[in-house]
C-alpha cells in the first residue's frame, strides 16, 4: 500500500483499498481524487487539467479507462510488485515519480485494473515536490515513449 505522506488523503481511506483488494476488485488498485468535489486549495486548475489530459491519453493508448494517473494512493501485491519490475525491462527508467510505471507495468502484466474514489483534502504537511511545467513535460515524453509501446508496436 502506497498512501503519500502530505495527508492529502486520510489513512483511514485504506480501507477502501484493502476491501476492494481481498475481495478480487482489482490486481492494482489506485485511488482516483477527480469523483468527489475537491477541497478549496487542495489541487490547481492546471494540475487538474494537466490530468484529466494525462488520463484521455493513457485510457487511449491502455484501452483502460484511468480517471487519475497521478494518486499517490496505490495498492499492488508484493508478488505483482515483483513482477513490475521485471517489466522494467521492456518499459526502460523513465518514470522518476513511479505512477507511470506502475500504470504501465500492470496494464503490460494484464493485471485487473480498479480505481477507488478517494477524497482529496488541502496539504496538511510539507511542500509540493511538482513542477508543472517541466514535470508536465517529462508526464508528456513519457505519455508519447507509451504511445509507441504499447499503440504503435
Amino acid at each position: 500500500m502506497i498512501l503519500d505522506a502530505d495527508m492529502t488523503v486520510p489513512p483511514e481511506d485504506l480501507t477502501k483499498f484493502y476491501n476492494a483488494y481481498v475481495n478480487g476488485n482489482g490486481e492494482y488498485l489506485s485511488g482516483t481524487r477527480l469523483v468527489y468535489p475537491l477541497e478549496k486549495e487542495s489541487m490547481r486548475t492546471l494540475n487538474i487539467l494537466g490530468n484529466k489530459f494525462f488520463s484521455m491519453l493513457l485510457t487511449w493508448i491502455l484501452n483502460q479507462k484511468i480517471k487519475d494517473t497521478l494518486c499517490g494512493t496505490k495498492v499492488i501485491s508484493k508478488e505483482n510488485y515483483i513482477k513490475l519490475k521485471e517489466v522494467k525491462k521492456f518499459l526502460g527508467n523513465i518514470d522518476p515519480f513511479g505512477d507511470f510505471d506502475l500504470i504501465l507495468g500492470a496494464s503490460k502484466l494484464n493485471l485487473k485494473y480498479a480505481e477507488i474514489p478517494i477524497r482529496y483534502d488541502a496539504r496538511v504537511y510539507g511542500e509540493t515536490n511538482i513542477s508543472r511545467f517541466s514535470h508536465g513535460w517529462m508526464l508528456l515524453k513519457m505519455t508519447v515513449f507509451a504511445m509507441f509501446k504499447f499503440k504503435f508496436i
